[in-house]
């Protein structure tokens, strides 16, 4: 207790960057490598969704992968309600944006969503295909 008491900050930075520690633990837990991607989709028809824009949608997104745009989830999330029993993995161009969207479609009772890691960028790298086009 003493060594507690006269060095109260050493202790308060031990106890902050471990609790920062065990989050980032937490948070990645939902992270998908496009390999564990690619399994999910093979073995249990998870649907895929890419929140960029259309324009990047276009340039090159995940076969099969269905389009919705961040910036219009208010209005299109109730289309994939039909889904909430299917695992969903979210991707965007490095997984910033869709790792945020993960926690939109929890909300909406979405049970089984991914965040793909590294998003497209990483499925590239993976060698895995882009289909090019809007559909």
């Amino acid at each position: 207790m003493e060594f507690i008491q006269q060095n109260i900050l050493l202790v308060a930075v031990a106890v902050v960057s471990g609790s920062m520690l065990l989050a980032s633990f937490r948070r990645s837990a939902d992270d998908l490598s496009p390999t564990d991607a690619t399994l999910l989709i093979n073995r249990e028809d998870a649907l895929v969704i890419d929140v960029r824009s259309p324009s990047e949608f276009a340039a090159g997104h995940i076969p099969e992968a269905r389009n919705l745009p961040a910036d219009k989830f208010d209005e299109r999330l109730a289309d994939f309600a039909k889904y909430k029993d299917r695992p969903v993995i979210l991707n965007c161009q490095s997984g910033m944006r869709s790792g945020g969207a993960c926690g939109k479609f929890r909300k909406q009772g979405f049970a089984r969503v991914y965040n793909l890691a590294g998003g497209v960028g990483a499925w590239q790298q993976a060698g895995l295909p882009l289909k090019k086009g809007s559909k």
